[in-house]
């Protein structure tokens, strides 16, 4: 950890360890979540944490664990709570889905009380959070294991506030990591959902799946603690984290997702383009090539942008994406929202 700019007095802060019952096995044990609370003795915003969503994705699971372990005694104002392992039932296998029904958790909110498992757990999930009426939620995955740590921001909707959307852009320009705006709507999301309850909440994408890497831990923890203080929480950095991008992709500018171009051919794919790389369209990004090593395709880039990451694997079909980009938005984040409330 960076050193903090001000050395502020100690602050009293109660940590607090619980659960959350989710269901009965068939033996009559009770399968629950953790719950985590760290509170301040001054009054301000309250800020979620959740992670492991995805059963394989775990690397977030640490991020709260570390993030709690700095806060004891530097939680200058405010709540932090969290849920560090949201999908207990697929992470002790590696999946990423519910291990007994096969849902992703992830497309399972705002959940129902009466619907299929991942409804149920969905349910207790958001509920617990929605009506603590949270400042943010900072939900935490994983993505390819060759990837750069980003932000991940909902698609802006008529459905959604601008304010609540401004927030939400606010907080993830502060983070030091690239900002992308996703390119389609995940409408049983956790962070869509909660966007639609009028709560601010960010995805944060920290490279690596299956193991817990501790390079994206760092990156995890760094960022959080810029959101933090950018609600006044903790103390602002010396010099506070900024991941190191090319100029015109970090600095809180908003980029747009995309995950084009896909390939023609099936074949074996040598990637030339890495994680972090900045493409001009034209460029070069893999190669295409048969069992015998002929070339069958260059696959080029078809816009300039910042290469997140590329496929977990190097078997190439026709129509597969291959890597995603964070490309140049027309979008202001200081501007959106603000032409659908003049048009109202």
């Amino acid at each position: 950890m960076t050193r903090e700019r001000k050395i502020h007095k100690t602050t009293q802060v109660k940590i607090h360890y619980s659960f959350l019952k989710i269901l009965t096995g068939s033996d009559l044990s009770q399968r629950r979540l953790p719950l985590m609370s760290a509170k301040s003795e001054n009054p301000g915003p309250l800020v979620w944490l959740t992670a492991c969503v995805h059963g394989d994705e775990v690397s977030g699971i640490v991020v709260v664990q570390e993030i709690f372990k700095y806060i004891r005694s530097r939680l200058l104002c405010g709540t932090i709570k969290a849920f560090p392992l949201m999908n207990p039932l697929g992470f002790e296998i590696g999946s990423r889905n519910i291990t007994q029904s096969s849902e992703d958790l992830n497309r399972s909110f705002p959940g129902n009380p009466n619907g299929s498992l991942g409804e149920r757990i969905g349910h207790r999930i958001f509920s617990a959070i929605t009506e603590q009426k949270p400042d943010v939620v900072l939900d935490l995955h994983n993505d390819w294991i060759e990837s750069i740590p980003y932000i991940l921001v909902d698609q802006d909707s008529e459905h959604v506030h601008h304010t609540t959307y401004k927030k939400t852009l606010s907080a993830g320009k502060k983070a030091g990591l690239c900002l992308i705006v996703d390119s389609e709507s995940m409408k049983r999301s956790l962070s869509y959902n909660l966007l639609l309850r009028d709560v601010p909440a960010l995805t944060l994408e920290l490279g690596q799946p299956h193991v817990v890497s501790e390079a994206n831990v760092t990156y995890g923890v760094e960022a959080i603690w810029n959101i933090l203080a950018h609600f006044g929480m903790v103390a602002n950095r010396e010099n506070p984290f900024q991941y190191p991008l090319a100029p015109g992709y970090g600095d809180g500018r908003l980029l747009k997702y995309s995950d084009k171009p896909y390939g023609s051919r099936t074949g074996i794919l040598r990637y030339v383009a890495k994680p972090g790389d900045v493409v001009k369209t034209g460029q070069r990004l893999a190669r295409n090539v048969n069992a015998f090593g002929k070339l069958q395709e260059n696959i080029n880039a078809i816009n300039d942008a910042i290469v997140l990451g590329h496929s977990d694997s190097s078997a190439a079909f026709p129509g597969m994406p291959i890597m995603a980009f964070g490309i140049h938005s027309d979008l202001d984040p200081d501007e959106l929202g603000l032409e659908r409330t003049k048009s109202k």
